[in-house]
């Protein structure tokens, strides 16, 4: 028997947000995931593997090539693919293309997260960094907040104005502390490694979501923004002890274990909060990628056999 191979085309045109963050949602009633990631190096080129196993939904093995130089010759400088494989005997189940994989967990995490804190009346949704994800998330949130108008806010306004350009409806914010003021959620997808969200610029009831700060020196709001919020992660595995947006206040005494007052594991303890900001961290993790490769692998299979 062939081991299907999903593109990102194919993979795309059988999914959607709302139905993978229920995917996620019960990815997460199973048994906990365990999880385990590799790098090699060999400068200034990296192979990095992430796995995942989770019993009664089967493995998956992440793998991503990072090579600098590879624009130079017109050639993507991250590449990759995912192998699934089945939890009853460890077969092959399909290879899924890097990239299609990586953009819906993404977002889809960040997606679930919000529509589990973010007031479901949410009319305006500011999105900070217009890159690659900038643009996923305006798609799943879109989604996931149909009658939310959305704005895009870049440290580059260029940048900003040209993703605009090329999405229905989306708007560009020009002044950054402005926009969050008027925002009921606030997404944040940046590579900055000091704060660009400052919690004085907070209000009650908003829902601030962020997605960039995935290193130890990492950062996209300030410890106001933390000591204000009721703060949630995805996982504690893959947040605390790794990502600075979490580990810095913790190591500083700004905030403590127990004000992480949940993660998916917990998600009956997710509800918005109209008296309170709410602030989830997105820390991403191989179990995600698993969840998310097997909802896409599904849905491929019934619409080969529908």
């Amino acid at each position: 028997m062939s081991i299907p191979y999903i593109s990102y085309d194919e993979g795309e045109a059988q999914i959607d947000w709302i139905g993978l963050t229920e995917a996620l949602a019960a990815g997460h009633d199973l048994p906990k995931a365990e999880i385990g990631d590799t790098f090699l190096y060999r400068d200034p080129d990296t192979l990095l593997s992430r796995a995942a196993w989770i019993d009664g939904l089967g493995m998956a093995v992440k793998t991503a090539t990072v090579f600098p130089r590879n624009p130079d010759a017109g050639v993507p400088m991250i590449n990759g693919g995912v192998c699934l494989y089945d939890d009853r005997d460890g077969t092959l189940s399909a290879l899924l293309d890097f990239h299609l994989v990586t953009k819906w967990k993404t977002a889809g995490d960040s997606l679930l997260g919000a529509l589990r804190l973010a007031s479901p009346e949410s009319r305006e949704i500011l999105i900070v960094g217009a890159g690659t994800v900038g643009r996923s998330l305006v798609e799943a949130f879109g989604a996931g907040f149909p009658q939310a108008r959305i704005r895009l806010w870049n440290r580059t306004l260029s940048k900003a104005e040209d993703l605009a350009r090329s999405l229905d409806g989306v708007d560009v914010a020009p002044d950054l502390a402005d926009s969050v003021a008027q925002a009921d959620i606030i997404v944040t997808a940046t590579m900055s490694t000091e704060p660009v969200i400052r919690g004085e610029w907070l209000r009650p009831g908003q829902h601030l979501n962020m997605i960039g700060a995935y290193r130890p020196d990492m950062r996209e709001a300030d410890d106001e923004a933390l000591r204000r919020s009721k703060v949630y992660v995805d996982s504690f595995d893959t947040t605390i002890g790794h990502i600075g947006e979490i580990e810095i206040p913790l190591s500083q005494g700004t905030i403590t274990r127990d004000d992480l007052l949940a993660d998916f594991y917990t998600l009956d303890r997710f509800s918005p909060d109209p008296e309170a900001i709410t602030l989830f961290k997105n820390g991403g993790g191989a179990h995600l990628d698993l969840m998310t490769s097997r909802y896409i692998l599904d849905r491929w299979q019934a619409a080969q056999t529908g």
